[in-house]
């Protein structure tokens, strides 16, 4: 490790990228503890310490929601834009062709992307400001139409804000900027977290202690090896002759990850699996009994934590197919083989490559999606088996972190590659 430093600290430009993204990350936290005017902090705390549906709310936006600062709703609303872009591309055929255009292509759904997060993000403003105000803890001082509005605007401006400083990040390529930013938030509660553990730790609590570590070992091998395992792919390239030299004519390997998709199945399912929730506590506080019902109904359906469960599996499965499916496109990965004088050994180049690529991709997924799935599901596994209420939260906050890390080192290490050849 110290080795690694040292070779990271003897680049100047990357040193300066590393400092540049840990300022990033420190004004977000500066900003995620500004509160927004008017709010009563310590029964909104009460409330969400409660609440493990808000819990997992506050993961997505960073931990800036329990202190409902000026950037409360976190990244939410642009990943939830990004969701909805991803799903138009393969719906709308003008998208999907400018998805195929390359990087200018990417910029203008990217651009399209950012426009679509500004009414989400009011339209979730709204939402989590009523859902507070009717939550019976006075929550607000005083609510009339223009701190309501007003409050909407900050809190959109702020989430602009987060997705901005994202961008940054991501420029510098030493890790994703998006799961930067909730990587921060979660590991900022680590300290409190400890000192309340020690303040609170009773005998009687040491083998669920027991539990969440042997829990936590399982869940970050588990991710480890989901993220470097890999299918290598023989592939050759023809030798071709100009004149008196020769060129091409080695051997090499196309690698295809066994989880394409990194972490990012886990937070689109967190952010899809909690709408029902959310809406259900929105509805209950309805006027008109039906609606109150319905809300009512919800809340009691995924309060069943085995179809919770069953729910986040699936949509955490499904996730990984459709993210993978945006990022590896066989075709495509044929296609470049073919221009380059690669072929598969065994394997016609064209369609055959293509078929073939395919099959291998969608098994290895297959194991990928199933996987994943699992070590979501984990701590709910354990929450049902101990009887522990421990783990929900954790266990989301858990898959998080490990895989940013890894992907911040995956990244790193890259960079360190590319400046040792240039060197």
């Amino acid at each position: 490790m110290w080795k690694k430093l040292r070779e990271i600290w003897q680049f100047k430009d990357l040193r300066n990228n590393i400092l540049f993204v840990l300022l990033l990350l420190v004004i977000f936290r500066l900003a995620a503890h500004i509160p927004i005017p008017g709010i009563n902090l310590a029964n909104l705390k009460d409330l969400f310490a409660r609440n493990a549906i808000l819990g997992l709310v506050n993961i997505l936006s960073g931990g800036a929601m329990s202190n409902f600062s000026v950037v409360a709703l976190g990244v939410g609303p642009y990943i939830t834009a990004s969701i909805i872009m991803q799903l138009l591309t393969m719906i709308i055929p003008s998208l999907e062709e400018l998805s195929k255009e390359g990087s200018s292509g990417y910029q203008k759904i990217n651009q399209y992307s950012r426009i679509l997060t500004v009414p989400l993000a009011l339209v979730q403003a709204y939402s989590m400001i009523q859902l507070l105000n009717r939550s019976g803890q006075h929550i607000f001082n005083s609510l009339t139409p223009f701190s309501l509005i007003t409050t909407m605007i900050i809190m959109t401006a702020g989430t602009i804000f987060l997705m901005w400083l994202g961008e940054l990040i991501s420029e510098k390529k030493v890790g994703n900027g998006i799961s930067l930013i909730i990587f921060a938030g979660i590991v900022e509660r680590i300290p409190s977290s400890l000192q309340q553990f020690i303040i609170t730790f009773d005998i009687s609590k040491i083998t669920n202690l027991a539990i969440f570590i042997v829990l936590g070992v399982i869940t970050i091998a588990g991710v480890v090896l989901l993220t470097q395992g890999q299918r290598n792919i023989p592939v050759s390239f023809a030798r071709r002759i100009r004149g008196n030299k020769m060129y091409g004519g080695m051997d090499t390997y196309l690698p295809i990850r066994v989880n394409q998709a990194g972490m990012i199945p886990i937070i689109f399912a967190i952010s899809i699996v909690l709408l029902p929730s959310l809406a259900g506590q929105f509805m209950q506080k309805s006027s008109v009994a039906w609606v109150a019902g319905a809300g009512g109904t919800l809340i009691s359906i995924f309060k069943n934590q085995l179809i919770y469960g069953i729910v986040y599996f699936l949509l955490v499965v499904a996730f990984t197919y459709f993210y993978t499916s945006i990022v590896f496109h066989p075709q495509q990965v044929s296609e470049n083989l073919q221009k380059q004088g690669g072929f598969v050994p065994g394997i016609r180049p064209g369609e055959s490559t293509t078929e073939f690529l395919s099959h291998t991709s969608n098994r290895i997924m297959l194991a990928g999606a199933l996987s994943l799935g699992i070590i979501a599901i984990l701590p709910l596994i354990t929450q049902a088996a101990f009887n522990t209420t421990a783990f929900a939260v954790g266990g989301a906050s858990l898959l998080i972190v490990v895989s940013v890390v890894l992907e911040t080192m995956q990244q790193i290490d890259s960079q360190l590659t590319m400046r040792e050849y240039e060197a």
